[in-house]
C-alpha cells in the first residue's frame, strides 16, 4: 500500500507537498488509519499529527482520508483506501501548523460564540435540576459531540466565512442548550444569533452529518434553530 502525506512547515516551507511511504498492510486483519500513521511514526519521527485516547472520545485526531473527514482511530484503512493507495490531509479550511496539525482557534471561538453551557436565573434549588425523563430526551443526539471539528471543517460554507458562520459543531452546541428545559435564555441565544451568516449560511448539503464519527445530525439542529427564530420572529 502506498500512504500519501501532507507534509508542510509553514515557518520553513515555501508551499505544502505530498510524501509517499511503501506499508505492508497485513493479511486477515484490517489496521486504521491511525495504526499506519503510529508504525509510519517509528520510521520517520517527523511526521505530525494530533492524537491521544485512540478510542474515538477525545476527538484530537481529526483529519482528511483519501477526500473524507474523520477520526484516524475509528477509520479502519479498508474503507477509505482507494486502487491501494491512503492520501491523508490536515482538516481542510484552516490553518495546518505542522502537516496534519491544524490550528483550532477560529473552530473554538465560534464554539465559544455559541454559549455553551447551561443559563438559568431562577434561583438555585435545594439541591440539581431535576428534569423529566421526557425532556431528557430532546438532548440525544446533541451532547454526544466530541469537537473534533471533522463536520465544520467539511462545510463550504464555514471555508468562506470562518468568521461570521458559526458552523456545524458550534451550532449543534447552541441548540443543545437552547432544547434543554432546564435553560432559560432561549430568546436571548436565538437573539444572538439573528444575522445573516450565524445560522442562515448554512445550505443543508449535510456534509457535516455524513462526516461526524458519532453519527450526530448537525444540520438538523440547526433547521430547529431557524424554525425557532421564524416562530419567534427574531
Amino acid at each position: 500500500m502506498l500512504v500519501s502525506i501532507y507534509r508542510y512547515i509553514p515557518e520553513q516551507d515555501t508551499k505544502p507537498r505530498m510524501q509517499d511511504y511503501e506499508f505492508a498492510r497485513p493479511e486477515g486483519r484490517d489496521l486504521m488509519v491511525l495504526d499506519v500513521l503510529e508504525q509510519l511514526k517509528i520510521k520517520d519521527p517527523s511526521i505530525t499529527y494530533r492524537r491521544s485516547c485512540r478510542e474515538g472520545v477525545c476527538g484530537s485526531d481529526g483529519m482528511n482520508m483519501n477526500g473524507t473527514n474523520g477520526l484516524a482511530c475509528k477509520t479502519p484503512v479498508g474503507s477509505v483506501i482507494s486502487r491501494n493507495r491512503l492520501v491523508l490531509r490536515p482538516l481542510p479550511g484552516l490553518p495546518v501548523i505542522r502537516d496534519l496539525v491544524v490550528d483550532m482557534s477560529q473552530f473554538y471561538k465560534q464554539y465559544e460564540r455559541a454559549d455553551p453551557f447551561l443559563i438559568n436565573e431562577d434561583l438555585p434549588p435545594p439541591k440539581e435540576r431535576l428534569q423529566s425523563i421526557e425532556d431528557r430526551e430532546k438532548l440525544e443526539g446533541l451532547y454526544e459531540c466530541i469537537l473534533c471539528a471533522c463536520c465544520t471543517t467539511a462545510c463550504p460554507s464555514y471555508w468562506w466565512n470562518p468568521d461570521k458562520f458559526l458552523g456545524p459543531a458550534a451550532l449543534l452546541h447552541a441548540y443543545r442548550f437552547i432544547a434543554d428545559s432546564r435553560d432559560t435564555a432561549t430568546e436571548a441565544r436565538l437573539s444572538k444569533l439573528d444575522d445573516h451568516f450565524s445560522v442562515f449560511r448554512c445550505r443543508s448539503i449535510m456534509n457535516c452529518a455524513s462526516v461526524c464519527p458519532k453519527d450526530l445530525n448537525p444540520t438538523r439542529a440547526i433547521g430547529k434553530i431557524r424554525s425557532l427564530m421564524v416562530k419567534e420572529g427574531t
